[in-house]
């Protein structure tokens, strides 16, 4: 089921009409608040799962994406949080092997698809379904200009580790998609960064952030 972002654009709600109308061949289920819980407890048990088996297996990692936003804005302002449907795991390439085996041994398959290492839970999920790991010092994609940071820093969460601030700001400021957009806003808002950051970022990422601090509502 797709999930409708939290923050609506009076031109999606101008739009909302086609949208309906385009659903016609969607199969729809009842609508149900326990399905949306359980949708968010499905990815908390996966991240947690993930996690606790890396920390056994006594291998550096460091929760990033959405997972790692929603954190470090928690302990802020529980009410700024924004589910997020990825688990997004930081991990040396070098480690691979480890990783993979910590990961199977807890119920994951490792899949490599178009250039993407990730660990379906269960064998009849899809790419939605799973812990995707990005390699530390390595660039997400070919066209971006800087490589994720390592798994280091990284700050302890309640038994698993999320990627320092700064390293995940970063990263977002690289990849800066539209949700990548949104969830430095988020930081914004809750006043984990501003622009007293700009000195401490490469000129082009400054360039992104201060884009976000003049016009936060695009």
């Amino acid at each position: 089921m797709a999930t409708l972002p939290s923050r609506i654009s009076p031109l999606a709600v101008h739009r909302g009409f086609h949208y309906n109308c385009s659903m016609a061949n969607v199969e729809l289920s009842e609508f149900s608040l326990e399905r949306m819980v359980r949708a968010v407890e499905k990815v908390r048990d996966r991240l947690v799962r993930a996690a606790a088996a890396l920390e056994q297996a006594g291998i550096p990692y460091a929760v990033t994406g959405g997972n790692a936003v929603a954190a470090w804005v928690s302990r802020v302002d529980e009410a700024a949080v924004r589910n997020t449907q990825d688990v997004d795991l930081l991990v040396r390439r070098g480690d691979i092997a480890r990783v993979s085996a910590a990961l199977e041994s807890a119920g994951f398959i490792h899949r490599h698809a178009a250039g993407i290492d990730m660990f379906l839970d269960g064998p009849n999920a899809k790419a939605r379904d799973a812990v995707h790991v990005l390699f530390a010092g390595e660039k997400v994609r070919p066209e971006y200009a800087y490589p994720a940071t390592d798994v280091e820093p990284a700050d302890q969460a309640n038994g698993y580790r999320i990627v320092a601030l700064e390293s995940l700001v970063r990263m977002k400021l690289t990849s800066f998609r539209r949700k990548d957009q949104v969830h430095l806003i988020d930081m914004l808002d809750v006043g984990l960064i501003d622009a007293t950051w700009l000195p401490k970022l490469p000129a082009d990422l400054a360039a992104r952030l201060q884009e976000l601090i003049d016009t936060p509502d695009g």
